[in-house]
Parts: C-alpha cells; sequence; structure tokens
C-alpha cells in the first residue's frame, strides 16, 4: 500500500451555543427576570429590530450610543451591518475562562479555523502560544481587534508578529463583546477586511468583585485555573476602573487523552471498506500504532550502505539500508543486527507522547481606566487606559538526534568504517558518510515570555457647534518578547564527530587544540542507537538559545462628530477625523540562528523593518425617512478614508450602507465597502525563517511501480525521472522550508470589496406568544491581489506535478536539491491573485414567559457557498468549500430558562460534514477547473478523508445569591465527543485527527464559576 498517492495528485434546529448573537437585542432589560443593575433600560417602542439593545450598543453619558462598526453618535439603535454581541454572562454560562476561548468559539468564528493552543509544535504566526482571530477565513491579518474602540496592536514572538495576540485580553472586567462580520476599512483602517471585534469593559463598575473559576478535564490532565479581581470607584468627577488576574493552564500532553494514543494510517482497501484495512497491519494490531505513516520517527535505527542481512520480520537474509541492533543475531551476514523496512523498524518513543496537545500557559494581566471631568476645553473629559500583560508559555518538543559518522571514523567498527551511506552534510565537515545513526534523543525545552503593554489617553468634549463633540487620542503600545528553546548546535555536532584515537582506547576531537571545550561523539554501539547517550555529550552538543522581539505601535488620532441639519427622518450626523500611526519591529534571534548553525530546527534571521501610515476619514448618516408609509425607517450611511503608507503608497476606500424598514418589524438592510491594505511589517520584512517537513513530503518519494500510479502519479514518475531519480527512489532526509518577507520580490499592497445584504423580521405578537425576531443576510467578500505566504508543500506539489515540467522555472524554482538529493523549498510572501468567501448567515431568537419565568432560544446558522482561491489569473479558481477542514455549514444553538436566582442554559455546536468534497478538491486541477473522477474515485478506494456532522453540547446551571454572590457550574463536551478519524494524508493531522480548531480535542470537562461581590 502507498500512502504517497494523494500527495500527488441541515436543519436548522435547536438553539445558539453559549452565545447570543445578531442584531436583535438577546441580553436587554426586558428578556431578564433581573435585570443588571448597569443595564440602560430601553422603552419597548424605541427597540428596533435591526439593532442591538441600548446595553448591547454602549450607552454614554449622555444617552447616545456609538455601535461598533460606526463612528456617528446616535440616540437611536438601529444599524445597517449584522453584529453579534457576547455578554459577560454569557462567556461564564458557556464555561470559557478566558476572552480568546470565547472569541475562537465556533459562534464567533463560523467554523473558520484559528490559531489557538492547539499549535505548540508548529511554526505560527506571532510564535508558540499566541492565539489569534480571523474572521470569515480570512486571516488575522485581515480582522481588527480593538479594545473599547481602539485598535490593539500585534503582539506575540519571533519575526512574524503579524496581528493581536487574544492572550493580552483582559476578562474578568469585560462587560460585551461586539463582533462586526463585514468590512469597516472606510471606518477602522485597512486591517478591518473581514471585520472588527471590539471588546468593551465595564464602564460603571463600583466596589470590588472577585471572579474565580476552575475548568478540569475529564482525564484529570490540563486543568485551567483563572483568579481575577476587579475594583471601581465612581465620584462626581473621578471614575476609576481596574483589573488583576491570574490565569493558568496547564499543558495537556497527548498521551492525556486516549483518542491519541494510537495513531495508524488509516488507509483502505476500497471504498466503504474499513478504516485502516489498507493499512500494513490490522487496525487492531499494536504494530499498526505510530507507524511512518502517522505519527512515527525513526530511531533506535542505524543506516548503511546497502547490504546483507536477516530480516527482522522474514527471519531470512535480504538486502536491507535500515539495521536495529539484535544482541541475540551472533550468525548471518551481520552478526548484532537485524535488517528492517518502513514498518518493523521502530518508531515510537513513549517520551514523545508527552509533547502537548495544547500547551500550557500563564498570563498575568492589569488593566486600569480612569475618567476625570473638568470645567473646561468643552466640558472636557480627560481618560486614560492601561493595559499591562505577561504571557509565559511553553511547548517541551521531542527530537530525534541524527549522528552521521565520517568514513574512515574510529568510532565506527572497523567493517562498517569504509562504506558510503550518504555524500557530505553540515555535520560531516566535508567527508562522506559512512552510517547515520537515528536516536531517540528525548524532550527538549521552547519557552516564551511575552510582555505586552498598552498606555492611551485624551480628552474628548463639547465642539464648537452645538452638539458637536471632539475626541483627541494618543495611544502607544510596546511588545516585547524573549524566547528560548534547547537546540542541538551544527557546529558542534560537526567537531564532536570529527574525533582521533588515543592510545588509551579514548577518543579526541580532532580540533581539539583549538577547542578545548569539545566532547568527542561516543563509539557506536547498541547502547548508543539506543539513545543512551554519555550526559557530557548530550550538555556539549545542546545549548539553550535565546531570541527577542520588539514590537512598537504609537497611534495619534482627533475626531470630531455632531448634527449638520435635519431630514424628515432626522438630524443628519457627520464625523470627521484624522489618524496616523506608526510600527516598527526588531525581531533579533539567536546568534545560532542567524548563523544556520541550529541543527535540525526551525532558525531565523532578523526581522527588521518599519512603516507609518496618514489617514484621513469622514462619516454621514442621513436618516432619510421614518413613520411613513412604507417608509417606518430609511437611513442611509457613508463613510470613506484616504490612506498614505510610507511604504505602498495612497489609496481612497469608501462604504456605504442602508437601511429600510417599510413596515415596522419587517426591513431590509445591506452594506458595500471597498478596502486597501499594505503588508504587514512581517509580510514585508520576515528574516528567513526556517522550518521542516517529513521526508515522506518529497513527492518523488516512495512512488508506486508504473502499473499501481494514479494519473497524476504518473506525472510525477515522470518529472522526477527526468531529473535522474531512480524509480525506487526513498528520502532519507527531512525537507528544509524556508519562509521569507516579500518587501524584495516586489509585494504589492492588496484591495478588497466586501457587499452585505439581508432582512430581518421581529413582528410585534401578542404577549401570549413571546417575541420573535429573524434575521437573514448574504456575504461575499473579494480579495484582489491577496498578500499570503506559499505553503511549502504546495509548491513541491505544483513543481513536480506540472505538465510541462521545468526543473528551474515556475513553482519549481523555490525548489533546490542537493548532492544527498535532500530538498530545500524558499516560499515568500507574494499577492495571490483572488480570495473569495461567499455565504448566507441566518440568526434567530425567540423568548417568552413561561411558567414563572423566562425562556430564550437562540440560533446562529452560517452557509457558506464559496471559500475560493488562485494564485495566478489563468487559472482556474480553487474552491476548498466543504472540506474536511473548511465546513460549509455551521451552527451554533442556545436555550436558556431563568427562573428567580437561577438560570440553566443548554448549548449546541454543529459542523456540517461533507462526504465527497475533500477528495474532489484533492483531485481539482486548477489548470482546467476540472476534478477527473478517476482520480477521485482512487482517493475514495485509498483514503478517508470525511466527516460526519459534528456536534458538541454543553449544560450550565447559575445560581444568584442576594445580588452579591453567583455561582456556575457546568459541563462542555457534555457528550465527550471525540474529533472525526480522517486517514493520514493531505492534511496536519494529531493522531488520526485534523489539526483544526473547530474540534475539541480535550474531551469532557467540568467547570465552576464563583463571583462574590462586595
Amino acid at each position: 500500500m502507498n500512502v504517497k498517492s494523494l500527495l500527488g495528485a441541515t436543519a436548522l434546529v435547536g438553539v445558539l451555543a453559549g452565545l447570543p448573537t445578531t442584531v436583535t437585542a438577546q441580553t436587554s432589560a426586558t428578556d431578564q427576570t433581573s435585570p443588571r443593575p448597569d443595564a440602560t433600560q430601553v422603552p419597548d417602542d424605541a427597540k428596533n429590530p435591526m439593532a442591538p439593545s441600548a446595553d448591547e450598543a454602549g450607552a454614554n453619558t449622555n444617552g447616545d450610543i456609538t455601535v461598533t462598526g460606526s463612528r456617528i453618535r446616535r440616540d437611536e439603535y438601529s444599524v445597517a451591518e449584522p453584529i453579534t454581541v457576547i455578554g459577560k454572562e454569557e462567556i461564564t454560562q458557556a464555561g470559557f475562562n478566558s476572552a480568546a476561548d470565547a472569541l475562537q468559539s465556533n459562534a464567533v468564528t463560523q467554523g473558520t479555523s484559528q490559531i489557538n493552543n492547539a499549535y505548540g509544535g508548529f511554526v505560527t504566526d506571532g510564535g508558540t502560544g499566541a492565539n489569534t482571530l480571523g474572521l470569515r477565513g480570512l486571516g488575522p491579518a485581515r480582522t481588527l481587534i480593538l479594545l473599547n474602540g481602539r485598535r490593539l496592536a500585534p503582539g506575540g514572538s519571533r519575526g512574524s508578529v503579524l496581528a493581536a495576540d487574544l492572550n493580552v485580553l483582559p476578562t474578568a472586567i469585560i462587560d460585551r463583546i461586539e463582533i462586526l462580520k463585514a468590512g469597516a476599512s472606510s471606518v477602522y483602517g485597512s486591517d478591518a477586511i473581514a471585520g472588527v471585534v471590539n471588546i468593551i469593559t465595564d464602564k460603571k463598575l463600583k466596589g470590588l468583585q472577585l471572579d474565580l473559576q476552575t475548568n478540569v478535564p475529564q482525564v484529570g490532565a490540563g486543568i485551567d485555573r483563572r483568579a481575577a479581581a476587579t475594583f471601581g470607584v465612581q465620584a462626581d468627577r473621578l471614575s476609576i476602573i481596574g483589573s488583576i488576574e491570574y490565569r493558568k493552564r496547564e499543558a495537556l500532553a497527548r498521551n492525556d487523552v486516549p483518542f491519541f494514543k494510537c495513531p495508524i494510517g488509516g488507509f483502505l482497501d476500497g471504498e466503504g471498506s474499513a478504516f485502516g484495512s489498507g493499512d500494513n497491519f490490522s487496525p487492531d494490531d499494536p504494530r499498526a500504532c505510530f507507524t511512518l505513516d502517522n505519527g512515527g520517527t525513526t530511531i533506535n535505527t542505524l543506516g548503511l550502505p546497502t547490504r546483507n542481512a536477516i530480516g527482522r520480520t522474514s527471519g531470512v537474509v535480504g538486502r536491507f539500508n535500515r539495521f536495529v541492533p539484535a544482541s541475540g543475531v551472533t550468525s548471518g551476514p551481520f552478526p548484532g543486527y537485524l535488517g528492517v523496512g518502513n514498518y518493523d523498524r521502530d518508531t515510537f518513543d513513549p517520551q514523545q507522547e508527552k509533547e502537548p496537545l495544547i500547551t500550557g500557559v500563564k498570563t498575568y494581566t492589569g488593566y486600569l481606566s480612569s475618567t476625570y471631568k473638568l470645567d473646561i476645553l468643552g466640558h472636557a473629559e480627560v481618560y486614560a487606559e492601561l493595559l499591562g500583560t505577561r504571557r509565559k508559555s511553553g511547548s517541551p518538543l521531542y527530537r530525534q538526534l541524527s549522528l552521521d559518522y565520517l568514513q574512515g571514523s574510529p568510532l565506527l567498527p572497523a567493517d562498517l568504517q569504509n562504506g558510503l551511506f550518504a555524500n557530505p552534510t553540515v555535520t560531516s565537515s566535508g567527508k562522506n558518510i559512512a552510517a547515520r545513526a537515528f536516536i531517540g534523543y528525548g524532550l527538549t525545552s521552547s519557552n516564551q515570555t511575552v510582555d505586552y503593554v498598552r498606555a492611551s489617553g485624551g480628552v474628548r468634549g463639547d465642539f464648537f457647534f452645538p452638539k458637536w463633540r471632539y475626541d483627541a487620542y494618543v495611544g502607544k503600545s510596546w511588545n516585547d518578547a524573549r524566547y528560548t528553546a534547547e537546540s542541538f548546535l551544527t557546529d558542534r555536532l560537526a567537531n564532536s564527530l570529527n574525533v582521533v584515537a588515543n592510545a588509551n582506547g579514548t577518543f579526541s576531537c580532532a580540533s581539539a587544540a583549538s577547542n578545548p571545550t569539545c566532547v568527542a561523539a561516543p563509539a557506536l554501539s547498541a547502547a548508543v542507537i539506543g539513545g543512551n547517550l554519555p550526559a557530557a555529550f548530550r550538555n556539549y552538543i545542546v545549548a539553550n538559545t535565546i531570541g527577542n522581539t520588539k514590537f512598537r505601535e504609537t497611534t495619534f488620532a482627533f475626531n470630531i462628530d455632531g448634527p449638520l441639519f435635519a431630514l424628515p427622518g432626522g438630524d443628519i450626523q457627520v464625523s470627521l477625523g484624522a489618524e496616523y500611526r506608526r510600527q516598527s519591529i526588531n525581531d533579533q534571534p539567536d546568534a545560532n540562528s542567524i548563523n544556520g548553525n541550529l541543527f535540525g530546527l526551525t532558525a531565523a534571521t532578523p526581522t527588521v523593518g518599519k512603516d507609518n501610515v496618514k489617514e484621513g476619514f469622514g462619516e454621514i448618516f442621513l436618516p432619510v425617512l421614518a413613520d411613513k408609509p412604507f417608509f417606518y425607517r430609511l437611513n442611509l450611511t457613508g463613510s470613506a478614508r484616504y490612506t498614505d503608507y510610507a511604504s505602498y503608497g495612497s489609496d481612497t476606500t469608501y462604504k456605504i450602507a442602508g437601511e429600510w424598514e417599510p413596515f415596522r418589524g419587517f426591513g431590509f438592510r445591506g452594506s458595500y465597502g471597498t478596502s486597501y491594505r499594505a503588508p504587514a511589517l512581517a509580510e514585508q520584512y520576515l528574516g528567513s525563517t526556517s522550518g521542516f517537513l517529513g521526508s515522506n513530503s518529497d513527492p518523488c518519494s516512495a512512488l508506486p511501480v508504473a502499473g499501481d500510479q494514479s494519473p497524476n502519479q504518473q506525472i510525477v514518475a515522470r518529472n522526477c525521472a527526468a531529473i535522474g531519480l531512480p524509480a525506487d527512489f526513498e528520502q532519507r532526509s527531512g525537507v528544509t522550508t524556508f519562509r521569507v518577507g516579500g518587501a524584495e520580490a516586489g509585494l504589492s499592497a492588496e484591495t478588497s470589496k466586501n457587499l452585505t445584504f439581508g432582512a430581518v423580521i421581529s413582528p410585534k405578537l401578542p404577549d401570549a406568544l413571546g417575541s420573535i425576531s429573524l434575521s437573514l443576510d448574504y456575504f461575499d467578500v473579494k480579495v484582489e491581489n491577496g498578500v499570503s505566504d506559499l505553503d511549502a508543500g504546495t509548491i513541491l506539489n505544483r513543481c513536480y506535478s506540472a505538465a510541462n515540467f521545468d526543473p528551474t522555472a515556475g513553482f519549481c524554482r523555490f525548489v533546490t536539491r542537493d548532492g544527498n538529493q535532500a530538498l530545500s523549498v524558499v516560499s515568500s510572501f507574494v499577492n495571490l491573485s483572488e480570495n473569495i468567501v461567499k455565504g448566507y448567515e441566518f440568526n434567530g431568537r425567540y423568548a417568552h414567559d413561561l411558567l414563572g419565568g423566562r425562556f430564550i432560544l437562540n440560533a446562529s446558522v452560517t452557509k457558506y457557498t464559496e471559500q475560493s482561491t488562485r494564485l495566478f489569473p489563468e487559472e482556474f479558481l480553487t474552491d476548498s468549500n466543504g472540506i474536511v477542514t473548511s465546513p460549509d455549514w455551521t451552527g451554533n444553538f442556545d436555550a436558556t430558562y431563568t427562573s428567580g436566582a437561577v438560570t440553566v442554559r443548554y448549548g449546541l455546536d454543529w459542523i456540517d460534514g461533507d462526504h465527497s468534497k475533500t477528495y474532489k478538491y484533492f483531485a481539482y486541477d486548477n489548470l482546467t477547473g476540472i476534478s477527473d473522477p478517476d482520480l477521485v474515485q482512487s482517493y475514495k478506494d485509498s483514503y478517508y478523508l470525511e466527516a460526519n456532522d459534528y456536534f458538541l453540547h454543553s449544560l450550565s446551571v447559575q445560581f444568584n445569591v442576594e445580588k452579591k454572590y453567583q455561582f456556575t457550574v457546568g459541563v462542555r463536551n457534555m457528550f465527550n465527543k471525540a474529533p472525526p478519524r480522517i486517514s493520514a494524508i493531505g492534511f496536519t493531522t494529531i493522531g488520526n485527527a485534523p489539526l483544526y480548531s473547530g474540534y475539541d480535542y480535550v474531551g469532557r470537562s467540568f467547570f465552576a464559576n464563583a463571583n462574590f461581590k462586595f
């Protein structure tokens, strides 16, 4: 069974998981039996079905509100675009222990994949431990995160700091989170392409509150604890509000969760056959676990030139180039060793399963805000805000160590010294290699400490004209990170392997005279191959490498707004402003990284750059008609922004939006906007950053025999033969990847268009029937000239699958092979031709008084109709909509019932599973626009790449005692739903689950929250 062929080539039921949504009032005072004391009471006749309630929208001191997505203050609550609102109570009832967890939930992300703590062992933007959010699947660099209406600067470690790190957000002080899933670049700036998330803190807090929460997975590991104190002082002129909190999430290792304890290839023996029936071993055979197909790494193995040996499995003499020590073998052509192939070599070390499935993290967060009212400068109010966080995270890595013993080395037995296993490598001092020991080294540490501070303030007050206001703001953000990792050093390995024999039978480094600290590598033996390495040698070849990242952002902004004159529907409102923003990044990796001296580990060169942007913007709100026949409400909004980047020049963006209610309770809304985004600093200036893919990522490696090749594999085989590779070529080295910034390659700014329109129905029903609100919106986002970095796997497959193969042109120009046929791939940020996301979003809410309490039902369902990209204009769009990691249907539902002091909540998350799209996606030829039916069937016969509908249930109960004490207990993933299993091909897998944030890797977990007010 060849495992390379793929690489060659609803129901609206239930109710919103944990989080109220949408434009309808979902936490308004009239929907709660015990209104929150800080809720702004809204008369029924002021509630618009196209709007959030007053406490959702954020009333200020003069009764006007500003809804996320606009800078216009209004005295009513209608909005022309869908707004999702998450209240503090909903975060607690859903069991989320941080703002990051709530924002990365399916209710917000709508099934699109996010970078979270499951990516500890991967090279990610922001570095290990960073959590980011990208709406509509367009990535975090195109989603703007605001804290109290002001942008949150990018954060994290290493050179690829691209987006805000959600770890810096406070949790206990949050009042609500507003999410606008529509473009707002003309209002907030260029990075608001996919939408805007605005975290709003409690402005009216009084006294002291303590908030304690613990989330405990059923497996007993990975416990998540948080303790916080919030306080507020409110005087006539002065307001001071703050919080301090500490969170510790223990790491959850792969071997803590039973689902991940036995990854198998999962290949099929014909469509519909049992999962794993096409594997080399039966799925019930322990040998099926951790093979090189999935989860395994060659260890306890010696690589030599092909020679005769007794086979480990067959027991007869055969030809092998991999061997395992066997002390009981005293005869035959190779005493002391047995020959092994791909499936009977040693590939599992229990130590490797101690790597985190979920990265551990500690965060310390402090928040302070203050306002003081003056009698001057137009009854001005001076305001200031300070946010400071420290994140300490770590993700130990399991390492395989390969020791290349040189030809003629005295460290080898005499009969092995003169063979040729491989040409010179970086650790062989320019000499050929006679033998390679594949050793399981164990875990090495990798840690990050990230300090993030944002200090901001300003003054706002009455402007010169009646009812006009001004706001002058300045903000500064500092992100300082220190990242460390235990690393093998290439030069030390090279020195240790180049030895001379001493008269007493010991060995010394050949460079000992100039390098007295050098420790000679141990002589080859069964113990050494098995990982028993001298402590002095371990200490010599490993060093703690340290890098530092500094990211700075400074913002100056001035804004005025107020009414012009009256229209039949009310006063025209205008907002005008200007903003200046500058950023700089300075990432300095360890000197060993810069000099390319890290062996088998991600390395990087410095990332240094700066940019600034000057912007002028304006917005106008036109209440055209109100309370007229067929025009109960007609409002128009327009905004425009002029943007001038120092790096990429200038452009103008705009947006128009409208809302029309022909009758009260029935309306239409829509918007259309453009954006212009210059590449982020990391996208421009990222220093060359290396990474690694497995040896089986080489398309030329281990191809099946000619008669068993798929059509695409036949092309690959022909191309591999054209560069001189034999038909039975097997890659022996990992694939080295390099990721670089695109400024020198001519990277240009990207543009996009964002269209939304929909309808809202909220009829006024008799009290006996309750209240209902429904909305349906269509969205269409098109990014042109989009900035993205090509995946190394994509480059390799596109290179060797080309019908018109040229090893020096096209995608192949990014690929090189050395004398050992080891591959290197260089990918840089480039401008993609197109990126399109389309679909529909439905939101519904029903509320009714029932049995002396209040029952509320919420539903949010998204249907994607397209999630497509193409690299070059001559290609057809490649649509990933519906593949395993990009579901085309997602839903979030919840039902709450409040009676007196008790609230019970049931939640459901749903992701639709597609049973054919993934096969078609991998068989798709973007040069012809066709998925070859024969290839589709071939994939179905060999692989299982489907995901059934995936449901996560949650349940909680909340008790309020004397309005001073609140206790919440609950369970997440109530039925302990495991992720789906797929064949280990085409996707990054954890065990047999695809790496995708929409699936729960933790399993059933219990949570408890206690809140005390003093």
